[in-house]
């Protein structure tokens, strides 16, 4: 989940690594570090804390000139967050230095066999101990960099992306990965090396992503050299030209990545169904469907697996599925599912949800599917990403860069993915009526417009986030379609306000919750008219009768929740089933103004990364 920048060309380097490395710092920020070569030594600084405060002390303590330097952004695995555990690290003769996103199981016996043979160890982490073992296998097998990386990569277990240079030779850089992202940004006669294209994104727009298991030797006036780590087998780069712009990875005049991102949600979905629905002309086109209809018509079931906010998409694509293409299906944490031998068949489907398209847990879920012969679907935000590679076929969601480390954007425009899939199998299936089918479309392309009207009561949502921002304890409510999403706003409010929130089915609050509710605890409420609305007013009359405090989203125009609740926020009407991107819209503006009146930081809240690239 770290961050990791490098450049090597005509350039200075140190601008290029530290503006890289605030683009990078939604995946750690507990501490930062480069270093840079100047032609005679490597210049290194590295501190706790963020990358303004090694902008600081690098500009103060050492010299920025070189073409040639590597930089890191942490996210602490290994050692806790401190100067000596942050990165980048040398090796015991000074020559070798590494920066490394990821975590190295066997660490401990490599690191004794070390000390046995007279390294010596500063840091606590991982990483230390494998750029001294690369610097053995140098030494003792007598060969270059880029074989000494090889070898010692066969020795030890576990993920990683690196990146390393020796002083001796400052034409060259060598690369890795292994489960964690990695790309290289090919310029004229100059390459940049990142965890994302990100940080490149000014200077180039054509990158090579490593797959897993490969590494690549890049050095000035050469090409790139790609070979697989385990066998030697020669590979080849594939250049792919980027479509990011510089414009969406910068706040645009928001204060915050994720108010930005919050705003962006409704050109967000419209990208993400654009081209692929067709309501006058009664189509969804989707090539990933479309190109493997028959699977999906003769499946047994669909199994999704995710994490976090994708994991609430997922369990909002469930009740679609089954509800309106009568699919079974169910739903799995990525993190347990890979760990509990799951009956998986060759009928079955596997649907991976991910923003980042790297989560290490929702990869591993997907490699032990496809052992099991099942066919893997995935759906992620981000071109060329692990996962889009290692599914049989998927959908991109053209969310955007999504920066914020609370998800926002890619909760809505995943659910409008599955909810194309569904609409399609249902059609497909014979479960829909050409008229029934066609509502849909057309109100789904009403989503965006109603979107941007939800987001018109952001001045009375910051006032209700007043009103609560000193809470203690939150409970939110939902049911049916709107249980993920209740679900979804209570992590929201965790994520980035550190107030304790929990996301119940309102049924489900007589069977303890209820015990909770006095005059101090708010519960916001999923009401909206279309579903289970009588029941819902019926649990709120049981908060109410216990002078609990009642916030509650409301279908315009309502009258009975309004007389009960204390705050009450509108959205358009809409149907039972698409209701979640608009419900899920003043949640998400909620926590974020609680959050921000809380002082809290809320692109990068605490102990979080954005990309959970290790277990």
């Amino acid at each position: 989940m770290c961050g990791i920048v490098g450049y090597i060309g005509h350039r200075e380097a140190y601008p290029i690594i530290v503006k890289g490395l605030q683009r990078l710092e939604y995946r750690g920020y507990d501490s930062a570090g480069v270093a840079i070569f100047d032609g005679e030594k490597i210049n290194l600084a590295k501190t706790k804390g963020k990358v303004e405060d090694l902008k600081k002390k690098a500009e103060s303590t050492i010299s920025l000139k070189g073409n040639l330097g590597i930089g890191h952004t942490r996210w602490a695995t290994h050692g806790v967050p401190n100067d000596i555990n942050s990165h980048p690290h040398y090796s015991n003769s000074g020559d070798l230095v590494i920066i490394h996103n990821g975590i190295i199981e066997n660490y401990e016996s490599v690191k004794k066999e070390l000390t046995k043979r007279g390294y010596t160890f500063e840091s606590d982490t991982d990483t230390e101990v494998l750029i001294n073992l690369i610097e053995e296998v140098q030494k003792t097998e007598g060969v270059k960099l880029g074989q000494a990386v090889q070898i010692a990569l066969n020795e030890v277990v576990g993920a990683y992306a690196i990146a390393v240079f020796d002083k001796k030779k400052p034409d060259e850089i060598v690369v890795a990965k292994l489960g964690s992202p990695l790309a290289i940004g090919v310029g004229d006669n100059e390459f940049f090396i990142a965890s994302d294209a990100s940080p490149f994104i000014e200077f180039t727009n054509n990158a090579v992503y490593l797959e897993d298991e490969e590494m690549a030797i890049i050095r000035l006036g050469k090409e790139i050299k790609l070979r697989k780590i385990k066998n030697d087998a020669v590979a080849y780069p594939n250049i792919l030209e980027l479509k990011m712009n510089l414009e969406e990875i910068e706040k645009g005049g928001y204060d915050h990545f994720m108010l930005k991102e919050i705003y962006e949600q409704p050109r967000a979905i419209l990208d993400t169904y654009r081209g692929r629905l067709r309501a006058s002309q009664g189509l969804i086109k989707m090539a990933g469907i479309d190109q493997n209809l028959e699977k999906f018509m003769n499946a047994n079931r669909i199994i999704i697996v995710a994490c976090g906010t994708s994991w609430h998409a997922g369990l909002v694509a469930e009740y679609i599925f089954e509800d309106l293409a009568r699919i079974p299906v169910e739903v799995e944490y990525a993190s347990e599912f890979r760990y509990r031998n799951p009956v998986i068949t060759d009928k079955d489907i596997l649907i991976a949800i991910s923003q980042s398209g790297e989560t290490a847990d929702t990869l591993a879920a997907i490699k032990l599917a496809k052992e099991k012969g099942a066919f893997v679907f995935g759906v992620c935000n981000v071109v060329g990403s692990s996962i889009a590679r290692e599914t049989d076929a998927g959908a991109y969601t053209h969310a955007g860069p999504e920066i914020g480390v609370a998800s926002t954007k890619a909760f809505t425009t995943q659910i409008t993915v599955l909810t194309l899939l569904a609409l399609k199998l249902a059609k497909e299936k014979g479960v829909f009526s050409e008229s029934r089918f066609h509502e849909f479309l057309t109100e789904l392309e009403t989503i965006p417009a109603k979107v941007e009207k939800v987001l018109e009561s952001n001045a009375l949502i910051e006032i209700i986030a007043d009103v609560y921002k000193d809470s203690t304890n939150c409970l939110y409510l939902g049911r049916g379609y709107n249980f993920p999403v209740a679900l979804e706003g209570a992590l929201k409010l965790k994520e980035i306000s550190y107030i304790h929130a929990e996301g119940y089915p309102a049924a489900e609050m007589k069977h303890g919750p209820i015990a909770l509710i006095d005059d101090q605890m708010p519960v916001f409420v999923i009401a909206t008219k279309k579903g289970h609305y009588e029941k819902v007013v019926s649990n709120i009359q049981e908060i109410k009768s216990r002078k609990g405090k009642i916030i509650a989203i409301v279908t315009e125009g309502d009258t009975q929740v309004t007389e009960l609740a204390d705050h009450v926020v509108e959205v358009p009407e809409t149907l039972e089933s698409l209701s979640p991107l608009l419900n899920t819209i003043p949640l998400q503006l909620l926590s974020y103004h609680i959050a921000v009146m809380r002082g809290c930081n809320v692109d990068q809240p605490r102990n979080l990364a954005k990309s959970v690239t290790v277990e």
